[in-house]
């Protein structure tokens, strides 16, 4: 009888050491697909930003754009949501906008939206855009690029 219960345990464990690995090996691979999205992504973005915002993207993971109607200044930071900015002349925070299209969409494609909408059609975007409370992660803080 303990020599049933030994070889069950050792049979369960190899079995679960199994499954983990299998589980493992799935993320790993379901990471690796994001990471390509996301460069593809990337490089599409990088692609329509002007020298500008593309240095200030690669310095800063961030860049600024400016409102069609307006000529107000928004800074979009890495990421999917609640990370565009309206900034003031000072480089202050007015206040924050969360915009983003529909989808499961990589922060490059998200990134890529919210420039374009801004840049062509500033005031459709603010009025589906929720504000949030004017404050920036430490990274967006950083000087801007002149």
């Amino acid at each position: 009888m303990a020599r049933l219960r030994e070889v069950s345990l050792r049979s369960a464990l190899h079995a679960a050491f199994g499954t983990l690995r299998a589980t493992l090996a799935a993320i790993r691979e379901r990471w690796r697909a994001y990471e390509k999205i996301e460069l593809r992504a990337l490089a599409l973005m990088t692609a329509w930003l002007s020298p500008e915002q593309r240095a200030q993207f690669a310095k800063y993971n961030r860049f600024d754009v400016i409102g069609s109607e307006s000529g107000k200044r928004y800074r979009i930071c890495y990421g999917t949501s609640t990370n565009v900015y309206e900034m003031d002349g000072n480089d202050r925070v007015v206040v924050g906008w969360c915009f983003r299209p529909a989808g499961s969409l990589v922060a490059g494609d998200v990134m890529l939206a919210q420039k374009i909408a801004l840049e062509t059609d500033e005031r459709a975007t603010l009025i589906v855009a929720r504000p949030f409370p004017s404050t920036l992660p430490p990274r967006a803080h950083l000087p801007p690029v002149s």
